[in-house]
């Protein structure tokens, strides 16, 4: 029997598909999984002969352990961070081996003005060089940085908007939509896997349905996923998704409805509504489905309480309002009528700032500050706003977790992250999602509650996302697929990380293959095998 590089011995190990376990052994070389030895009930009946076990020149023990293809994040903001730390530890200790990026609408291509980029996104704290106009100086400057873990990038609408037209708030001409479109079939022909829309955010937010559309149209033809962050998660929730679910069904586009929920007390339970209608559109032949992340709270920009036109020409023109009385009043009379319909001051957390006035403000709650300032929360947050030039992240707590739970079990909802941190450590209190995300649901929805069974948790993190990005020969166990893999004590696998404290790793995931070389031996190894993948 030949020697295999590296083999994983004895772990129950779980395909992918939703099967149940089965004992056996992995033989890896190449970077491939070559074999898959003598497949025995996990239950430990009919155990192996010495001759029909694997034989390596690295031999990993999962005995006790689960085996797994490696995790596959379907929505991720990593293409703003990863360049600055490669090494994605966060992902690694969760056992994740490929993200999808450029989602909400937002992707660091194609660029037209850097500076005017780089502005509407720096609530994501990028680490960028911004070195690239396109997807293809993208991955060129990503693969330099020799991320850790796979990489597939969309390309986001906001973006497009920005490259072709600006951040004004206008309807796109004929001429601004031949722009977009060029630029999003050029990403596409270089590789890319997505277009997404994030309908909440300017500039995308000024878009019409038929604009988006004409750009779904582009990316179906093209073959691309099309992701949404839908424009209302709140009262107009199934409105939102009809609308996705209309541009889909016009173009035959593959539809993933993203991070699927409720926002708001007064529309906890509406998630049963959006999900008959994602089943009602897959009935009449719809591709649609779903992601959801494991918590009751979102996180996102500041800006997003504000009124559309309140953002109209990006940060720069936003802070020039808030320095006239009047619009700086229109803005703030428009925030308190909105506390009153969805999220209330006391639910929206400041996660980070920068350094500024507010910094101390960090973890408190936008009525705590106003507060302490002796004012109202609409105004309070105005001044944060002001003070840190627009670039506020907050973690929103909004949603139930009946919700949550009533999402994860449905069949076509895969499991997400929503996250962007890299780093093991660093300033403010960013959602924990990011380092917690899918150990959080092997431990508290499989382990600890029954949401999920273990294969079926599996399954949704693993073929079921590669499936809705066409990745062939990833997220699943089987010779001849990329030997992703990730191994885990399924009885000690948890999410550490808080609000209140978010700079904890997962713990329980002992080895991350990426690619066929151990990215995490208990630590990260510092293996770098990770690759941008195309289309």
């Amino acid at each position: 029997m030949s020697e295999f590089e590296i083999v994983i011995r004895g772990g129950a190990v779980l395909d992918g598909t939703g099967s149940e376990p089965v004992v056996a052994d992995i033989g890896i070389s190449d970077g491939v999984i070559q074999a898959v030895s003598g497949p025995r009930a996990a239950d430990g009946t009919n155990p192996p002969s010495r001759a029909e076990r694997l034989t390596g020149h690295r031999v990993i023990d999962a005995s006790d352990r689960v085996v797994a293809p490696g995790f596959i994040d379907l929505h991720s903001h990593a293409d703003f961070t990863l360049e600055g730390w490669p090494a994605a530890t966060t992902e690694l200790h969760q056992g994740v081996t490929t993200l999808l990026t450029g989602n909400c609408g937002f992707s660091p291509f194609p660029v037209g003005d850097v500076e005017e980029a780089k502005t509407a996104s720096a609530f994501l704290a990028p680490e960028l060089s911004w070195s690239w106009r396109d997807h293809d100086g993208f991955a060129a400057a990503l693969d330099k940085a020799r991320p850790a873990i796979n990489v597939a990038a969309q390309t986001g609408h906001s973006s497009l908007r920005l490259a072709a037209m600006g951040g004004a708030e206008r309807e796109a001409s004929p001429d601004d939509l031949a722009r977009m479109s060029a630029l999003l079939a050029e990403a596409a022909g270089s590789g890319a896997h997505g277009f997404s829309t994030g309908l909440i955010y300017a500039p995308g937010t000024y878009s019409n349905e038929e604009e988006v559309r004409q750009l779904v149209g582009v990316a179906a033809d093209a073959g691309l996923l099309y992701s949404t962050h839908i424009r209302n998660e709140a009262e107009h929730l199934h409105e939102a998704i009809a609308e996705a679910i209309r541009a889909a069904e016009a173009t035959g586009a593959r539809l993933q409805i993203s991070h699927l929920k409720a926002a708001g007390p007064r529309n906890h339970g509406a998630v049963t509504g959006a999900l008959r209608l994602i089943d009602d559109a897959a009935a009449r032949g719809v591709d649609v489905a779903a992601d959801v992340y494991p918590y009751t709270a979102s996180s996102t920009t500041l800006t997003t309480r504000l009124p559309a036109w309140a953002l109209d020409g990006g940060p720069p023109e936003l802070l020039r309002r808030l320095r006239h009385s009047g619009e700086r009043e229109r803005i703030a009379a428009e925030l308190r009528h909105e506390a009153d319909q969805t999220l209330g001051p006391e639910n929206v957390v400041i996660a980070d700032l920068g350094d500024g006035r507010y910094r101390d403000a960090v973890g408190s709650s936008l009525a705590d500050v106003a507060r302490r300032e002796g004012t109202d929360p609409a105004e309070v947050t105005l001044r944060i706003l002001e003070e840190h030039d627009a670039a506020v992240a907050v973690v929103m707590h909004g949603m139930s977790d009946d919700d949550v739970e009533t999402v994860l079990r449905h069949p076509r909802v895969a499991v997400a992250s929503d996250g962007w941190v890299m780093r093991p450590e660093g300033a403010g209190k960013p959602h924990p999602r990011n380092f917690g995300t899918f150990p959080r649901v092997l431990a508290r929805y499989v382990r600890e509650r029954g949401v999920l069974s273990l294969p079926e948790a599996v399954r949704k993190m693993t073929s079921l996302p590669a499936s809705r990005l066409g990745l062939d020969g990833r997220g699943i166990i089987r010779p001849g697929a990329a030997a992703d893999v990730v191994v885990f004590d399924p009885d000690t696998v948890t999410d550490r990380s808080t609000f209140a404290d978010p700079w904890q790793l997962s713990t329980g995931v002992s080895t991350v293959l990426v690619n066929g070389q151990i990215a995490l031996e208990g630590d990260p190894t510092g293996s770098r095998a990770g690759r941008v993948l195309f289309r």
